[in-house]
């Protein structure tokens, strides 16, 4: 069956069992591209936990107070 076919087909179909088609393939175009979509985004943040300021043993609140020193130079 070709898609012309397939399409004319869909249109003589009562508007519930189209609406049902709809979500039936919405569905399967979620199921389809969500785990890409997932996979891409979770690769773009690897190594967003790094950090290059090895930790020592400062004071919170002066490292705060330093850093709202630079903040607003």
């Amino acid at each position: 069956m070709t898609l012309q076919e397939l399409q004319k087909e869909i249109l003589q179909l009562p508007t519930s069992d189209r609406w049902q088609l709809v979500q039936t393939i919405l569905e399967s175009l979620k199921r389809e591209t969500l785990p890409m979509l997932k996979q891409r985004n979770l690769s773009r943040l690897r190594g967003i936990a790094k950090s290059s300021v090895v930790a020592d043993n400062t004071d919170p609140q002066e490292d705060y107070a330093t850093y709202l020193t630079e903040k607003y130079k």
